[in-house]
């Protein structure tokens, strides 16, 4: 059994990011830039489906310039087994993307894809949906548990009212929320591991796809500086102030 775990190449969680002069985008020079947090999570579920046994084969594939081969290796240190890297200087919505999957998919032919809800970037929570609608793979979003159980894929997940599960048949799609798991450090033997590991690479136009993006940007800016809080002597003062100044309470 294959999975396919596709992840993003975005600024690290951590850094504190700004918006460039132009105020067309972020400015990303000399930021440190990671795998997506929730595609760190995605492949930490198919290593852990493949320690199970239940999968035999992780192969994980990102879209982007050269720089992208440094997460691709980085999924690989962690237990992923090939790569695959699609090469593109363009800026992808979250369609193109999924047209770019949806030639990888037919090409591997995976039982199950596992991918982040959305990423910390965009944060469209889409790619997930379109890949499902454009290859008709069942799909289930928002995963806190997967699991292989009676030849089906059993996949229990977050909504409103709790947690509901559903089976599904295979192949199929799941999307990863932030409680499936606890994804793990990469080590020194395995990142060493790594750089011998198959990494295949494809130019987009070998996919097929013409980015042709629906979206402008107009115009990025950084929001709006908040005014600093002020303390209070006692309780009295608090809703004299949240009356006649904030004027939240009547």
């Amino acid at each position: 059994m294959k999975v396919l775990v596709p992840i993003k190449r975005v600024v690290d969680y951590n850094v504190k990011i700004k918006v460039n002069n132009e105020q067309t985008a972020v400015d990303l020079n000399n930021v440190k830039m990671s795998m997506n947090p929730f595609c760190e999570i995605a492949v930490e579920e198919a290593i852990r489906l493949k320690e199970t046994g239940a999968v035999s084969e992780v192969v994980v594939v990102s879209i982007g310039s050269s720089e992208v081969v440094e997460q691709l290796r980085t999924a690989l240190a962690l237990g992923a087994d090939r790569a695959i890297h699609i090469n593109s200087f363009e800026q992808l919505d979250s369609l193109d993307v999924a047209k770019v999957l949806k030639y990888v998919v037919e090409k591997e032919s995976p039982d199950v894809v596992i991918l982040g809800k959305q990423a910390i970037d965009s944060d469209n929570n889409q790619t997930g949906q379109m890949l499902g609608a454009l290859t008709g793979m069942s799909q289930a979003t928002f995963a806190s548990k997967v699991f292989f159980q009676d030849g089906g894929l059993h996949v229990t997940r977050e909504v409103d009212g709790g947690l509901q599960t559903l089976a599904l048949k295979l192949p199929a799609i799941v999307t990863t929320d932030l409680r499936l798991n606890e994804p793990r450090y990469a080590t020194l033997p395995n990142i060493m591991k790594a750089k011998r590991k198959p990494l295949e690479s494809l130019d987009i136009a070998d996919v097929g796809v013409t980015p042709h993006s629906s979206l402008t940007v107009i115009k990025v800016s950084p929001p709006t500086q908040r005014k600093a809080g002020i303390k209070v002597d006692n309780v009295a003062e608090l809703i004299d102030k949240l009356k006649n100044e904030a004027k939240v309470i009547a």
